[in-house]
């Protein structure tokens, strides 16, 4: 006889991964809370006074990674940071 293999475990698995918090970007997308995120990584930048990753911005500004990306789109445009060797860092 043959034994079936359970798929329980995989389908708790898939059930975790989509039900993860996810970011209503629609909400976000407006010029005050994108130069509220802006804000956020440059004063993240300028406390840390050295070149941070995404990740290092998101963890020290508290912030998600998204919010990171848009805030140094804001800040690029404007010519306020720079990228260094995969780092963020202010011009």
């Amino acid at each position: 006889m043959v034994e079936k293999k359970s798929t329980s475990a995989v389908k708790t698995t898939a059930k975790k991964a989509s039900s993860q918090k996810a970011i209503n970007m629609g909400n976000m997308l407006n010029a005050e809370n994108v130069g509220f995120k802006a804000g956020d990584v440059y004063n993240a930048l300028a406390a840390a006074n050295k070149a941070l990753t995404v990740a290092e911005i998101a963890k020290t500004a508290e912030i998600s990674m998204e919010e990171v990306l848009l805030g140094i789109g804001w800040l690029l445009k404007e010519g306020k940071v720079k990228d260094e060797a995969n780092k963020m860092t202010l011009a």
